[in-house]
């Protein structure tokens, strides 16, 4: 198992740690409820480091991305960034990541989940015909999301670049906590606000940390584990890679028809495309279980009758709703906002409806 350069720090704090995607990461600390709160409701701090970084340079950067990239990186501007998918030769999806452009036409980093960096990293050069210099920062790179209505604040104390005004999807670049170089984004995975920080790690990951800890005191910063990310998450119905999306699900099935720029060729696109014209048999979509159980992963959706609909991709009790939530694909007949369904949980059939997403709103 890999190590983060936080590791240490993690174990020293009680965190209850597990593998994920190859890493030893914390779980939790004082309880996915706790933590999930802490985030909704001040600020937490995560350490994703575990996550992969590409840089991509040159004049043929740009074009790479849009060959191998479902969404439009050409209006990208400098300091912005995006939300998208590498779309596979079968009509599903290699990963989902974020494309920051560093220097337009000329400098962008690709941010990808965990478990594929090096799947990803093979899509890439596989089809990087032109050359274009590619390099894999994952390993050196550190990363901390500072999530919650309190973030910016708390983090504003620690550097010169104007956090408090960093919109949604943009990022910059400068000295936080003494650390220069770092990217500072708007990109989070938590729908509580906040910012992402990015910096090269040369023994310098435990001061940054503390210093982070410092800054938040003010507002009660608690250290948060992967597990209440995921309920933090889902609350927004993000999809998961691995839960919600794969190889085998096709961008607009999974409801990605917004990262799916068809102005453009990429990877696929006919087949995509014709999911868009034509329709698709299947739809992810949210439901809220109006029996009491909590729906999970690979669970069946069927029918009042029994009929299989579909499967369960991802479910919790959501600790903001105080209600069992989850994602799943139904046949397209019952994907509409108030269908009702049913959730098949040891052999029984308990009631659920089709919610419009996200599930939580602040």
């Amino acid at each position: 198992m890999k190590n983060t350069p936080f590791t240490d720090i993690h174990i020293g704090l009680g965190a209850k740690m597990a593998e994920f995607a190859g890493y030893n990461m914390p779980i939790s600390y004082t309880g996915i409820n706790d933590e999930h709160a802490a985030v909704r409701n001040s600020v937490g701090i995560f350490d994703v480091s575990h996550m992969g970084e590409f840089i991509l340079k040159g004049e043929g950067a740009l074009d790479l991305i849009q060959r191998v990239t479902s969404n439009d990186a050409a209006k990208l501007t400098d300091g912005k960034a995006q939300y998208s998918c590498f779309p596979n030769n079968e009509g599903g999806i290699v990963d989902d990541l974020l494309v920051y452009c560093v220097e337009v036409n000329k400098v962008y980093m690709l941010v990808v989940n965990a478990s594929n960096i090096e799947k990803d990293w093979n899509w890439v050069m596989q089809h990087n015909t032109a050359g274009v210099e590619m390099h894999n920062i994952s390993d050196k790179t550190a990363l901390l999301a500072i999530q919650g209505p309190n973030a910016v604040k708390a983090m504003q104390k620690l550097t010169d670049m104007d956090l408090i005004n960093l919109g949604y999807y943009t990022f910059c670049k400068g000295t936080f906590a003494g650390i220069d170089n770092v990217v500072v984004s708007a990109t989070g995975y938590t729908g509580a606000g906040g910012v992402e920080i990015y910096f090269e790690d040369h023994g310098h990951a435990a001061e940054v940390w503390n210093k982070i800890m410092e800054a938040g005191a003010e507002f009660g910063i608690k250290p948060c584990g992967l597990g209440c990310r995921d309920t933090l998450r889902l609350e927004m119905g993000f999809c998961l890679y691995g839960n919600d999306i794969d190889d085998t699900t096709s961008p607009i099935e999974a409801g990605l028809g917004w990262i799916t720029k068809f102005t453009k060729d990429f990877t696929n696109r006919a087949a995509i495309e014709k999911h868009k014209t034509e329709g698709v048999s299947r739809k992810l979509v949210g439901f809220e279980m109006i029996d009491k159980g909590i729906p999970r992963h690979h669970y069946h959706i069927k029918t009042a009758e029994g009929a299989d609909l579909g499967v369960v991709t991802s479910g919790t009790q959501s600790p903001s709703l105080g209600k069992a939530i989850g994602l799943g694909y139904v046949a397209t007949s019952h994907a509409a906002i108030g269908s009702e369904i049913c959730i098949e949980v040891r052999d029984k059939l308990l009631k659920a409806k089709v919610v419009k997403l996200p599930f939580y709103q602040a």
